[in-house]
């Protein structure tokens, strides 16, 4: 029988912990070369401006192994011609010994669960551990998994949010204030530069083609994560932090080297030196590379996200719902 899986079941079977664990797994897998990921296939339906997209991937160590295939469409005339998103995805996993689906479940929710903790992953890591104050810039679809992360693993007292549209701020400011019932602090802020000396951690979660922050106004012991920039001419982290950063860590090398502009650009332009990256993150949860070693270390994690973690945490979220219905 193959089980299928609703967003609100999805919610009801895990936690944001329970993922941050998940990709903690699907990265030491895949930088212990236990993956295959292939390249993902783009199929353009230009009659009805959309592309397919097809992203494969499969993992396997002593804990897991893990199959399927992440279905994800863009279809920009979707919300107004049809009141549908504009990125639907769906997650399909298969058994790894028979290649039977066993599972269909929302790869729009599991996408917003993996890359939201994977920040959360990065900063139990890589920032200060007495860590108050987050200062998030981008209030979109991935905004709330992405503070959700963070908070499970710091005890983190204030919350500052920042996007393009100030109204579209301050709405999502009240929603995690009622969400978090009053506990922590959530302030929206027209200019993040603003209180960019308060935050302990940054999160960037833009689609931005240039710099959302002034780099020059980061402090030490400062940890930022950048999750937007998927693209080579994407660009929403200043260079400044790259030069800064006395650790640089990708969730992979290869798809952030070759897909986002926030260090594309830099290198091209020769302000940023590719020897200057520490690594995959991966390789620092395996023993092989340093996490942060003191509190005045500005660091920078940087991703653009891998078919690996989709199966893996799939796989997962999978596992619970069995043990939960036997």
């Amino acid at each position: 029988m193959i089980v299928t899986l609703t967003k609100e079941d999805m919610q009801e079977i895990v936690s944001i912990e329970d993922i941050i664990k998940a990709d903690e797994e699907a990265l030491k897998i895949y930088s212990d070369n236990g993956a295959v990921v292939p390249l993902r296939l783009n199929v353009s339906i230009e009659g009805n401006n959309g592309q397919s997209l097809y992203m494969p991937g499969y993992a396997k160590n002593e804990e897991i192994e893990a199959l399927g295939v992440k279905v994800v469409a863009v279809y920009p005339d979707n919300p107004i011609n049809y009141n549908l998103p504009s990125v639907p995805a769906t997650m399909i996993l298969q058994n790894p010994k028979t290649g039977e689906v066993n599972c269909i479940m929302d790869g729009t929710y599991l996408t917003q669960l993996r890359t939201g903790a994977l920040s959360g992953l990065a900063s139990k890591y890589l920032s200060r551990k007495n860590s108050k104050v987050l200062l998030q810039v981008g209030v979109g679809g991935q905004a709330e998994t992405q503070i959700d992360a963070v908070l499970s693993i710091r005890d983190i007292e204030r919350v500052y949010l920042s996007s393009r549209t100030f109204k579209k701020t301050e709405e999502f400011a009240k929603y995690m204030e009622e969400k978090y019932q009053g506990k922590i602090e959530f302030i929206a802020v027209e200019n993040a530069n603003e209180c960019i000396e308060e935050a302990d951690i940054i999160t960037l979660v833009t689609s931005s083609n240039q710099p959302v922050i002034d780099g020059s106004l980061i402090r030490e012991g400062t940890h930022i994560n950048s999750v937007g920039s998927y693209t080579p001419i994407m660009q929403e982290t200043p260079v400044e932090i790259l030069k800064k950063s006395s650790k640089i860590y990708f969730d992979t090398y290869e798809g952030v080297i070759e897909e986002s502009g926030d260090v594309i650009i830099p290198i091209k332009s020769g302000e940023f030196a590719e020897g200057h990256i520490t690594g995959e993150i991966g390789d620092m949860l395996l023993g092989k590379k340093k996490a942060r070693e003191n509190d005045s270390e500005i660091t920078w994690f940087k991703t653009t996200g891998s078919a690996v973690l989709d199966v893996v945490a799939g796989e997962m979220i999978y596992r619970k719902y069995k043990e939960k219905n036997k």
